[in-house]
């Protein structure tokens, strides 16, 4: 497994002093992104070869967010090719080695020129060392919508929610999708979940036995600069949260769920 170390930084805490899941998403996200750096398929690479992953869905899973200046290491280890697709776990870690929170991430390999997908070269599929699954349970990648939900406030895409490939980032869809969530969206029965709310973000919200405890997200549709999206929102009975992102078109380009 590839992996680096990292402390907590200040800026990447919600107002309990514990590590904001958007943050974590982002160490994960940067892991990899090391990785393909280190073994020479980086950014500049693909650019020269026209292809780029684009993230298809998340799965994480956190069983306790790290507090500040903690230190931990993030891995993350791709397990298998199956023709465009590439499948990919993380896992972070505390000093002592206890898992903190681990990912399931599938990936499609994209054709800037044409915009279809292409199955990874030989010599890509050489570099990825594939190795073994974690020791996880592993949810589906659909996820099942609700037939009413809640327009909420419209979000109009800016430079600083785009990255190199000049398309909302994946984190930032978490982002947006989390901020159109008003505080009583996460409330929760104390006995199962104590007291799960939204601040700023879905993800503000003290201690940790009471905060999200997973998050899954599906990518439908690009978004680039100008876009318009339009979140609606649902919470169900069994506690699952849902927001749904659609562009002017009513197109779905991301639907994430928050449990």
């Amino acid at each position: 497994m590839y992996s680096y170390k990292s402390r907590i930084r200040y800026s990447e805490l919600d107002e309990s002093g514990h590590l904001r899941l958007e943050s974590l998403l982002d160490y994960f996200q940067d892991c990899s992104t090391f990785q393909s750096e280190d073994i020479g398929l980086g950014v500049d690479c693909l650019k020269k070869r026209h292809l780029i992953w684009v993230m298809s869905s998340w799965q994480i899973v956190v069983e306790r967010y790290p507090d500040l200046c903690e230190w931990v290491t993030i891995g993350t280890i791709p397990y298998d090719f199956k023709g465009f697709l590439g499948f990919r776990n993380f896992l972070m870690t505390d000093e002592e080695g206890r898992r903190l929170a681990c990912a399931n991430t599938i990936w499609s390999l994209l054709d800037t020129r044409t915009g279809m997908p292409v199955k990874a070269p030989e010599d890509m599929q050489e570099k990825y060392v594939l190795g073994p699954k974690l020791d996880m349970e592993y949810a589906p990648r659909k996820i099942r919508i609700p037939e009413k939900m809640e327009r909420r406030e419209k979000v109009r895409i800016c430079p600083h929610h785009l990255d190199t490939n000049h398309h909302v980032n994946n984190g930032q869809f978490i982002r947006i999708a989390t901020a159109s969530l008003p505080v009583d969206r996460l409330a929760m029965d104390s006995s199962e979940t104590a007291n799960l709310a939204v601040g700023g973000s879905a993800m503000d919200n003290p201690g940790n036995g009471g905060r999200v405890k997973q998050l899954r997200a599906e990518y439908k549709k690009q978004v680039v600069l100008g876009d318009v999206l339009t979140p609606y929102t649902m919470t169900e009975k069994d506690g699952r949260t849902i927001v749904v992102l659609k562009d002017e078109t009513d197109s779905i380009c991301c639907i994430v769920e928050v449990r």
